[in-house]
């Protein structure tokens, strides 16, 4: 009696052809809202938008580095997003100092939201995440671990045609391009002072918390992120900054 039944690879080849219409599926539901965020016919907040440019006052969250990061392409578009910030900056001329110490799209940051121990030298992108973390870590940060407000931010420098670690080879710092900030402490509004070197690993453990909110929060702007966690070269202070690789210390 010949078996009348359909060979059993026909059926198998069912679920490959409807796992690959499912995901064409999606796929074409994903374009077409997309193009519909796109084009504004969805209202989405800015900070959850990915088509829309930042601003210092969005809320961080993981599309905040990914929006920094544009503008490194986009001098005109950086220098619009410190115009609408609390930034008080002015644009600095290009200029090329040593081998790998050029200064591009770069900008003289007096203050921002608090004062600075003094203004710095700071690649635009690096000005506008400094922005964001002054408005949305440091401020919150200092009232919830020492219930009151940082006033001014001492920081130890920005721009130096220099090697990782002062090193006489090896690859050029951030600093070199004014891509990184060092900062050392905060003086609070009662005019008592944070320090990275006494407080990071000190008795007082509110101001201990305080400086690894700072840590913390910082990672989810900054691109680098060291701290006197990371090794001894830095017991002393924070190194932000906005390079090509990522670390979180």
């Amino acid at each position: 009696m010949q078996d009348s039944s359909p060979p059993p690879r026909r059926r198998t080849r069912l679920l490959p052809t409807l796992v690959g219409r499912l995901a064409l599926a999606v796929l074409l539901g994903l374009l077409i809202l997309s193009g519909l965020v796109w084009g504004g016919a969805i209202a989405v907040p800015n900070h959850l938008n990915p088509f829309t440019p930042l601003r210092v006052a969005d809320e961080v969250n993981w599309l905040t580095r990914i929006k920094v990061a544009r503008l490194e392409r986009s001098g005109p578009q950086c220098l619009a997003v410190l115009t609408n910030s609390d930034v008080a900056f002015r644009p600095v001329p290009e200029s090329r100092g040593g081998e790998g110490c050029s200064l591009q799209n770069a900008v003289e940051v007096r203050e921002a939201s608090r004062a600075l121990s003094r203004s710095f030298t700071a690649s635009c992108p690096l000005a506008v995440a400094w922005a964001m973390f002054d408005e949305h870590v440091l401020g919150p940060a200092a009232r919830r671990h020492l219930g009151q407000d940082v006033a001014r931010v001492v920081h130890v420098g920005t721009y130096a045609c220099r090697n990782i670690n002062h090193r006489s080879d090896g690859r050029r710092s951030e600093h070199a391009t004014a891509n990184a900030i060092d900062i050392a402490g905060f003086v609070l509004t009662d005019g008592r002072e944070v320090t990275l070197e006494r407080d990071w690993n000190g008795k007082d453990a509110p101001r201990a918390a305080f400086l690894r909110a700072l840590r913390d929060g910082a990672c989810e702007i900054f691109d680098v992120v060291l701290s006197p966690a990371y090794n001894e070269a830095h017991r002393d202070h924070f190194h932000f900054d906005m390079g090509a690789y990522r670390a979180c210390r």
